[in-house]
């Protein structure tokens, strides 16, 4: 039995990815049916800890993705206010930025060389020495000094995604969750819907954006099946008091970072790990948390322990998004955003969806076609 509209859209999985998609598309007139095998936002979305880190999380040989990062980081307030007014719910983003402090010499030496790695990528950023660390940030260990980045700020991803589901419903999509897609249908060269349950949906496009699950959906031949694996990361939150909180900032350390939300949550991050789908939290994982965010924020050892978890981010062969249509008609990608899910959901919205309703190919989307493993196999 086949149902829905040829004419439809529909998207694979319901992460903020697929949900912030989902109602850009709906928000010019789409008919748009999103499936998820689970809750909505109950994957990546919900285990990440919202950070939009541009420009601390640089690292060698990815200037390639700075100008995707760094354009939708500027989206992020118009994205954001834009969110809230739709729904009337907050989804947390706060702009104090991040400091990445050096606790000892060695420390100091690696960060001065980050430090120097971002200058060169042009990055709004400025060393900060160990006086001005202690002003900004009083009941952290003694540094060595920090690297002050005004424009990192944060999101509370879980509001996020309760926020995306608000508004793509009220903006008429038709959300399943709890409805695993099978198989991707391709028929005649061209993507022609998915198969739910032994249910057969039609559509005329089909957005694959089920995150680290997203290799795993049947009807993908190799060369269109996205080279997509799951990395584990471990995480913890303690209880701050949100009236005085032991810090304001997103803060980096060796081995750790740290988002105090409003509400007195401090978010403590993260191990990555190749793992598989093994979603067991370790002592060692912990323990290595726990010690990193000590070493940096001692105070930390007298708060309640609230949450822990862990989470796997859809990272792609060489860790950057998957973005855009591929070689089979009808089938586009929006997965592989390994660490930035959170920080490229605004343009990952809206490059998928100017290209589904417009035909649009955005420049900033053509380093992240399917098509670039294709060649490097060749």
């Amino acid at each position: 039995m086949v149902t829905q509209s040829s004419d439809s859209i529909i998207i694979v999985g319901a992460g903020v990815i697929g949900l912030s998609v989902a109602w850009r598309l709906a928000g010019r007139g789409a008919h748009v049916t999103v499936f998820d095998k689970g809750k909505a936002g109950s994957g990546a979305s919900h285990a990440a800890a919202g950070m939009l880190a541009a420009c601390t999380e640089l690292e060698p040989g990815e200037d390639w993705l700075l100008p995707l990062n760094r354009e939708s980081q500027r989206l992020w307030p118009g994205f954001a206010a834009e969110l809230e007014t739709a729904t009337g719910l907050s989804v947390g983003l706060r702009g104090e930025g991040t400091l990445h402090v050096a606790l000892n010499a060695d420390e100091q030496a690696r960060l001065r060389h980050h430090f120097a790695l971002q200058e060169k990528a042009g990055l709004p950023v400025e060393w900060l020495p160990a006086g001005e660390v202690r002003a900004r940030e009083p009941l952290l260990a003694s540094t060595s000094g920090a690297v002050w980045s005004p424009e990192d700020h944060q999101v509370d991803n879980r509001k996020l995604a309760a926020a995306l589901r608000a508004a793509a419903i009220g903006a008429g999509v038709d959300l399943r969750e709890d409805a695993a897609v099978e198989r991707i249908v391709i028929e005649n060269g061209r993507a022609a819907g998915v198969e739910v349950g032994g249910e057969r949906h039609a559509a005329s496009t089909v957005v694959l954006a089920a995150g680290a699950w997203s290799r795993s959906i049947g009807g993908l031949t190799p060369d269109i099946r996205p080279p997509v694996r799951p990395i584990k990361g471990q995480m913890l939150a303690v209880g701050m008091d949100a009236g005085n909180p032991l810090i304001r900032h997103v803060v980096w350390a060796s081995g750790v970072y740290l988002v105090p939300r409003i509400d007195g949550r401090l978010i403590v991050g993260a191990t990555a790990e190749e793992r598989g789908f093994d979603d067991r939290l370790t002592a060692g994982g912990i323990l290595s948390l726990l010690q990193n965010a000590w070493r940096a924020l001692p105070g930390i050892e007298e708060l309640p322990l609230i949450e822990t978890w862990a989470g796997f981010r859809p990272g792609s062969r060489d860790d950057a998004p998957i973005l855009g249509p591929g070689p089979v008609a009808g089938l586009v990608y929006a997965t592989g955003h390994h660490r930035n899910g959170i920080l490229l959901t605004p343009v990952t919205a809206d490059i998928v969806s100017r290209f589904i309703l417009d035909g649009e190919h955005d420049p900033l989307a053509a380093p992240f076609a399917l098509e670039r493993f294709h060649a490097h196999a060749a």
